[in-house]
């Protein structure tokens, strides 16, 4: 058993999806007592029958995991919860962990999403559903649910505005296939995972058009100078833009086939909808569609222009054609880089 662990109590897991599936299996393959709630009862006895996601087919529940909609018996005693659902929920599933939950669980979050209407970034979320003395951090970098479940290696980066539980958290998910770092910049990590998935559908894009690796080159160099941008001015690091929650999982999130936010751009490029581009996921979420109505909020509240996320939020909603848009970026005035 890798790396077996004993933790302080069990670990919940809010969220059934691939990530969140992903997590529970890491940790529970290292002997951590794991309890994953689902939103049903049904969804509940599938998975628990089944022992298997059917999004992550082959890789089965190890023994000390196990899976239930009864919120209240799943929440109690827990040492920390990770929040592994689509960000237009993480405020809700925090109000309905809420009652259950012993305000001094460690709170983790592994959703990367910025909230429409409110730009409020997922911790921001979490700090206001729950008590304020409450533990957070959240979970950032390239990782990739479908390599990281087979144990393939990668890094990853929890932050919390406190060193101490940022360090809780990471002695939790580390393993010697799943290396984490610490950080304390939380708005640069969260802005940074939530944003390049904007710019993956942008790179899906490009890919889609065969416009070649000079074009996708230049295209992620200048997004990522967008994302440090927003980032700055709303109070992070620059430096945490090149580590894992930056250019790190921007790599990732731009190349992969497994990526679901490329995979839009490059169903976009083919000439289908939106609405098209989002049922070919099979019920998987890309973040970045509805990040890019949110970083734009953002974007305007604090002054920052952001040509492509503003443009990738046209072709998304606009009926921009992805030609067009790519037009609109090639002849802008040229400036200092």
């Amino acid at each position: 058993m890798e790396n077996e662990v004993r933790a302080t109590g069990p670990v919940a897991v809010i969220g059934t999806t691939t990530w969140g599936t992903t997590l529970a299996i890491i940790m529970a393959r290292r002997g951590i007592e794991v309890r994953s709630l689902a939103r049903t009862a049904e969804e509940a006895e599938v998975l628990e029958q089944s022992r298997e996601n059917p999004r992550l087919q082959g890789q089965s529940f190890p023994p000390s995991m196990t899976t239930t909609d009864d919120w209240k018996a799943g929440l109690d005693g827990v040492s920390a919860v990770i929040f592994g659902v689509p960000g237009w929920s993480v405020r809700e599933n925090a109000a309905r962990a809420r009652p259950h939950l012993d305000h001094k669980a460690l709170v983790i979050c592994a959703t990367k999403g910025i909230e429409q209407g409110t730009t409020k970034r997922m911790s921001q979320l979490l700090v206001e559903e729950f008590a304020a003395e409450m533990r957070i951090a959240v979970l950032s970098g390239p990782n990739l649910a479908h390599e990281v479940v087979r144990g393939l290696p990668t890094s990853a980066v929890v932050a919390s505005e406190y060193q101490e539980v940022a360090q809780e958290a990471q002695r939790l998910l580390n393993s010697t296939s799943f290396r984490v770092y610490t950080n304390t910049d939380l708005i640069g990590v969260e802005l940074g995972g939530a944003l390049k998935n904007v710019i993956a559908i942008g790179a899906g894009i490009i890919d889609g058009m065969g416009l070649g690796d000079n074009a996708k080159a230049a295209f992620l160099t200048r997004g990522l100078a967008e994302i440090i941008r927003l980032g700055v001015a709303a109070g992070a690091q620059p430096m945490t833009f090149i580590g894992n929650a930056g250019l790190g999982d921007l790599m990732a999130t731009a190349f992969s086939g497994l990526s679901r936010n490329h995979r839009v751009g490059i169903a976009l490029s083919n000439g289908r909808t939106l609405e098209d581009a989002i049922e070919s996921l099979g019920g998987e979420i890309a973040e970045g569609v509805t990040t890019s109505l949110a970083a734009l909020e953002m974007a305007n509240g604090y002054g920052v222009e952001m040509p492509i996320v503003e443009l990738t939020s046209r072709v998304l909603f606009h009926g921009l054609s992805p030609k067009d848009a790519l037009a609109a970026l090639m002849v802008r005035s040229p400036t200092q880089e």
